[in-house]
């Protein structure tokens, strides 16, 4: 990292499975250190490729608390605590404070559609006070497509004036890089982050702070060459490996891809309402996924 604050490729990781259907936390925080270890700048556990929203409160304090216990350099990693009710949200917000998390992505609450936005600022500042003696970075966490909630654009900017200092920056799931653009432009120092890997090329000229995305479980060291080195090469890889996934669910594609590359079939693994690709779907992900890779390497 260049900077105190994380900038860069961050790999939206996901949590391994155990044959009870509980975190498999060594496994999780290996693919963690593997990823740290091979072109991530940080990680963001516990997002939606990590499953989150499927796990009980107490299924993701143990989860965050192995990252900290497996010695992995806190200062990197990033952490979904959002959560439906606000109790859990506070709760999981606080416990990534102790543990020293870099910071906190916050879906807004859910279930719930047309919220106003003066509720979602209640929720803010119940977990902001919550959280006063150790005062993580509260990111915002856009992701309409799945929350129901927005982080629009007014709301991101009344918030900016009303948490100054407290919450700086947003991760953008929209896919609208006119949001994502609009957004980075509302305030100096605040970071936003899209979710492709294909908004690498222009990330410091557009104001973005890097990305954070699931595909980059699987691409880390290409998006870190197109980050860092500006490398055209290593970007078409990359965004290459992200549409391997387009038309398919991507969680369970890239679990799939993760038990080929690791030799480990108890990645395919996912909690439920999700399913595991197919074998049909894992072979063909896995062998296209190979392809790119050799055409790199030609």
């Amino acid at each position: 990292m260049t900077t105190s604050r994380p900038r860069g490729v961050f790999a939206a990781v996901a949590t391994a499975i155990d044959a009870n259907g509980e975190p498999d936390t060594a496994r999780s925080t290996a693919l963690g250190r593997f990823l740290l270890d091979h072109g991530c700048d940080g990680l963001n556990v516990l997002g939606t490729t990590g499953e989150a929203t499927s796990f009980s409160r107490e299924q993701r304090r143990g989860v965050m608390t192995a990252y900290a216990d497996a010695g992995l350099p806190m200062h990197r990693l990033l952490v979904g605590t959002g959560a439906a009710a606000l109790a859990d949200a506070v709760a999981l917000t606080r416990h990534a404070a102790d543990l020293g998390f870099a910071g906190a992505l916050l879906l807004p609450p859910f279930y719930y559609r047309d919220v106003p936005d003066d509720g979602l600022l209640r929720v803010l500042d119940a977990i902001i006070a919550a959280t006063a003696a150790r005062p993580i970075p509260i990111y915002l966490y856009h992701f309409p497509a799945l929350s129901g909630v927005p982080w629009h654009l007014g709301l991101v900017a009344r918030i900016i004036a009303t948490f100054k200092g407290r919450v700086v920056g947003l991760k953008d799931s929209s896919g609208d890089l006119d949001f994502a653009r609009a957004a980075a432009a509302l305030g100096e120092g605040f970071d936003v982050f899209p979710s492709s890997e294909a908004v690498l090329g222009e990330a410091r000229r557009a104001g973005f702070a890097g990305c954070i995305s699931a595909t980059v479980n699987l691409n880390a060291d290409l998006c870190a060459r197109a980050y860092w080195n500006a490398d055209a090469t290593a970007l078409a890889a990359a965004t290459a490996v992200r549409r391997l996934f387009e038309g398919k669910p991507v969680v369970p594609g890239v679990k799939s891809v993760l038990a080929h590359i690791h030799s480990d079939p108890a990645w395919a693994r996912v909690m439920p309402p999700l399913e595991p690709s197919s074998p049909a779907d894992a072979t063909e992900v896995a062998a296209r996924y190979q392809a790119v890779r050799a055409r790199l390497a030609a």
